[in-house]
């Protein structure tokens, strides 16, 4: 599955929360309806079976609710693919990535075997069930775990005893810290916690290029991987440093360094990094420090500004404006426009931007940013995680195509803005601007509501207008159920404080009213986006004809 992602440590977010980001893109030829819902514990499985791999697991029976963004069609399995738990645990699943030959032969991916012959008969053979992966990920970890590190733990567990038949990066995160896991081969992997001044692009790669082993086997302060690891590379030659003293590289040892990646994958790293270090280094031209083609592009850097939410839609939304790479820029030629593999490409099928903002309660700590479709032409809209039900614009979308929900809708509005990209693009941003700014008016005035809530009855948000919820002034911080410790970090909460803290159903019924608000004045923008770029094609046909013409 071919994706991007972003994350933003605490320290160089905008607001001092944590922000993990994906682009979930289907499979060439494909695109995936989405969903985003809300998972009770009543509806989490007990047993879990695979559809692809046909892997079996028991669950443990005290689950807790998180948001996940599945298929509409299930007829692939679960792909919960991005959501939040109760105790504000978020969960990105998956980044697929490359690897080598030499990894792959010294850990073979953990395939589907079908049965061959029947039971009974000579040479029979049974089904042997693959191991965990895309599908399965955020459905058998997230629901379980109450901090970020907890989420590498039982991801690493699982992988170890399950195996996995792809490999794949996944991002975990809390108030306090984001962890990166990547795969490596069948059985093994690695974690590193991102730095908090520091963001990380991942553009389908493996990606870590940096790794502390002794830490990772020993107090595990910022790094975490399999138990067996030294073993494995040692035993399988895996470690390319030249010099005993340089850093191992797991980019090196673990990644790929193909034809295709400088098509498919570095560009992508390269357009995100110069964007958010524009002054650092020299990015185009021959004299340039990276190139869309290098493989040494950092992993981690810090920015040279603080980075926003729009910043992070931006980048993820991003077909290389303003270079030659453009496809619907006029800079280049015919051939430079579509040399590499754009970052906001047709195939997109939902972006979750995940924020858990510390100095914010536990109840309405984190929002959970969506926008489904081609990200060039879509809007990017925040909603409240902890509630016991999502709005049905975004929730009930279906196979069949239907204007009434926000991934068809997105679809359709992409697909005519296409071919009369110059012609629409005024609208696209007002669209995209315009809901920007109702979200971020959305969410202070539902925090200022939460913030007052004493012991009185504070009713519910009015779901008329979000203009009209607003008060303009300074927002009050309510009182977190975390706690801050000497050096600003969150603590976790107790598992058995978390339902105390985010269960609380007036909270609830007012984030829910909020995200109903904010779906209601999305569907109204929407249309109305869809009627000005309709109208705007339709006049471009090219059976047109006026009296006039004549």
């Amino acid at each position: 599955m071919a994706c991007t992602t972003i994350l933003v440590g605490k320290g160089v977010s905008y607001d001092g929360s944590t922000i993990i980001a994906r682009n979930e893109d289907s499979a060439n030829g494909e695109f995936n309806p989405k969903r985003f819902i809300v998972v009770k514990p009543s509806e989490q499985p007990r047993h879990y079976r695979s559809v692809i791999s046909h892997v079996e697991l028991d669950l443990p029976d005290d689950p807790l609710q998180y948001s996940a963004v599945p298929n509409a069609d299930a007829k692939d399995g679960i792909w919960g693919e991005a959501g939040v738990n109760e105790a504000n645990v978020a969960m990105s699943a998956t980044e697929t990535l490359t690897t080598n030959e030499r990894v792959l032969g010294a850990d073979p991916m953990v395939e589907l075997a079908t049965a061959k012959g029947m039971a009974g008969e000579p040479g029979y053979r049974p089904e042997a069930p693959g191991g965990i992966g895309e599908e399965d990920f955020l459905t058998i970890v997230l629901p379980y775990v109450t901090t970020a590190r907890e989420g590498v733990a039982r991801l690493g567990a699982l992988l170890e005893q399950y195996g996995t038949y792809e490999m794949n990066g996944v991002a975990f995160s809390d108030a306090s810290e984001i962890w990166w896991l990547e795969t490596v081969g069948g059985h093994h992997w690695i974690a590193k916690r991102v730095p908090d001044e520091a963001y990380v692009t991942m553009p389908n790669q493996l990606g870590i290029d940096e790794f502390d082993l002794d830490d990772a086997l020993g107090d595990q302060e910022d790094h975490m991987c399999s138990a067996d690891l030294a073993e494995f590379i040692e035993a399988n030659h895996l470690d390319l440093s030249v010099e005993s003293t340089t850093p191992f590289n797991p980019r090196d040892a673990f990644g790929s360094h193909s034809d295709s990646d400088h098509v498919y994958n570095t560009p992508r790293a390269w357009f995100m990094q110069r964007f958010l270090n524009p002054y650092d280094e020299v990015w185009d031209g021959p004299d340039a420090d990276h190139s869309p083609e290098s493989d040494d592009i950092p992993w981690a850097r810090q920015p040279d500004r603080k980075i926003t939410i729009k910043d992070v839609k931006y980048v993820l939304s991003s077909h290389y404006q303003g270079t030659p790479y453009d496809p619907y820029g006029k800079l280049g030629d015919e051939h430079t426009r579509h040399m590499y593999r754009t970052i906001g490409i047709n195939r997109q099928s939902q972006l979750a931007v995940i924020q858990i903002r510390p100095y914010r309660p536990q109840a309405n700590r984190a929002i959970q940013w969506m926008a489904y479709g081609s990200n060039p032409f879509n809007a990017l809209v925040p909603f409240y995680a902890n509630v016991d039900t999502t709005p049905d614009y975004l929730a009930d979308t279906t196979t069949r195509v239907t204007t009434e929900n926000f991934y068809w809708e997105n679809r359709v509005i992409a697909a005519l803005c296409n071919s009369a990209f110059a012609e629409t693009s005024n609208a696209i941003e007002r669209y995209q601007e315009e809901i920007g700014g109702m979200g971020h008016c959305m969410v202070a005035a539902t925090d200022d509501q939460v913030a007052r809530l004493g012991g009185a009855d504070a009713g519910a948000i009015e779901s008329t207008s979000i203009d009209e919820s607003t008060n303009g002034g300074e927002l009050e911080i309510g009182e977190g159920d975390g706690t801050i410790d000497n050096d600003g970090d969150i603590e976790p909460m107790d598992p058995a404080d978390v339902a105390d803290a985010t269960c609380n159903s007036e909270v609830r019924g007012i984030l829910a009213a909020a995200n109903q608000a904010m779906a209601d004045q999305l569907k109204a923008q929407t249309d109305k986006l869809l009627g000005a770029v309709l109208y705007t094609t339709s006049m471009k046909m090219s059976n047109g004809f006026n009296r006039s013409d004549n």
